[in-house]
């Protein structure tokens, strides 16, 4: 449920207001090599670059970094120079609120990449709409997003034309995990926990429903609390359920902390996650407990595909932080669809009054290879692009066991 403020209402009023000279000149320059000039753009991006979640957020702001340098180094749009403009959400959804109004207020800012949690995108999606301005998460997998509230009772309607997403829901995500832990892992009966979070707890509830589904039973449910560090409660009712399996919807902060009290419980039972734990930092904290763990993540992985060769050697080279494995190919391709969009709105540098407005309406018809896999949006603006992968920790490394997609009916 979205909530409504006076606070809020200001917050969006005042971003209308900023909106009427957002994009009426491009008098920024910078000089180019040998004198030329060009107008200055700024992709911005919003994502936990400190605290919770910020191996993957750091993972979506270089992505995006090196999708701006490669455009630069080609000249793709002539005229134009591109900028990133990278804002730290903490993951915190006020934050982005705030960080959307400031991008916003930015008139050199074209669009914008981000964020990586859902429940902070809810707070995001008004201002950039009243703003026309496009967003473009590699991360959000929350049906509601782009669906509406209704989506489950099959009355979907899109909230926001300028919000797209690069990243397939958890409606085809739950269920593709669900499956495989019927089917392929053969278990039989999972305790679901979740952290509360719009992300966290509409994954789980969504996995628990294909679970059932697939014929598998609940032996029981908890939730926990970000920033939680003590789950001995939590590792008792887990323990005594009689669960084979333990599934947990949200990010790997407090997946890798319940996966080693856990194992270190003398409990073997493997944790299931989406892919808020598809990451490095979830094998290196949790250690040897992690073994046997497995996570869901969006698309093919990254590292085998050909299109990403060169990023991936990029990113190494340049030795950025983060997790790229997650979200850098799609937050590449994401700053690509944005960048594209511009190029056949600004002409030889010249930013039209209403460009926020055109580019929205250019994103919507992309269509190109990105170097995570097809690029395009539906009438929702989610991904048409609905592969996922497994992933098992084997040898203290992710490794991918099986691709696919999943009829979400």
């Amino acid at each position: 449920m979205r909530h409504r403020s006076l606070l809020i209402l200001t917050t969006v009023l005042t971003t209308g207001a900023l909106t009427l000279t957002a994009c009426g000149s491009r008098d920024k320059k910078d000089d180019n090599g040998g004198g030329d000039k060009k107008t200055t753009v700024v992709i911005g991006v919003d994502a936990p670059l400190t605290g919770q979640n910020s191996a993957t957020g750091l993972g979506i702001q270089y992505g995006v970094q090196i999708a701006v340098d490669d455009a630069n180094a080609k000249n793709l749009v002539p005229g134009v120079k591109f900028e990133v403009k990278a804002l730290d959400d903490k993951a915190l959804p006020p934050t982005g609120q705030q960080n959307a109004t400031a991008l916003v207020a930015n008139k050199d800012v074209l669009g914008v990449v981000g964020p990586l949690n859902s429940g902070v995108a809810q707070t995001m999606q008004q201002v950039f709409a009243t703003a026309n301005l496009v967003e473009i998460s590699p991360s959000n997998t929350n049906p509601t997003l782009t669906q509406g509230k209704d989506w489950a009772a099959g009355n979907k309607t899109r909230p926001f034309k300028t919000y797209f997403r690069t990243a397939t829901t958890d409606a085809i995500q739950g269920g593709f995990a669900a499956d495989y832990a019927v089917n392929t892992l053969k278990k039989k009966s999972v305790f679901v926990v979740d952290d509360k979070q719009t992300y966290g707890a509409g994954l789980a509830a969504l996995f628990k429903q294909g679970f059932t589904k697939a014929g598998g039973k609940v032996a029981g449910e908890d939730h926990v609390n970000v920033g939680d560090k003590d789950f001995a409660t939590l590792v008792t009712k887990i323990k005594n359920s009689g669960a084979d399996l333990v599934y947990y919807g949200g990010q790997y902060d407090e997946a890798q902390i319940v996966t080693k009290q856990l194992k270190d419980s003398g409990a073997k039972l493997p944790l299931f996650g989406g892919d808020g734990i598809y990451s490095d930092t979830f094998i290196t904290t949790a250690g040897k407990a992690s073994e046997g763990d497995l996570a869901t993540s969006v698309g093919e992985p990254v590292d085998g595909l050909p299109a990403a060769k060169d990023f991936i050697q990029k990113y190494k080279d340049k030795k950025y932080p983060g997790d790229y494995g997650t979200y850098g190919g799609y937050s590449y391709d994401a700053a690509t669809a944005i960048i594209k969009a511009i190029g056949n709105v600004v002409k030889d540098g010249k930013v039209p009054a209403d460009a926020r407005q055109q580019i929205v309406a250019e994103v919507q018809k992309s269509q190109f290879d990105g170097i995570a896999g097809k690029v395009s949006f539906d009438e929702f603006g989610d991904t048409t692009n609905k592969r996922l992968t497994v992933y098992q920790v084997t040898n203290g490394k992710w490794k991918a066991v099986k691709s696919g997609t999943y009829d979400a009916g």
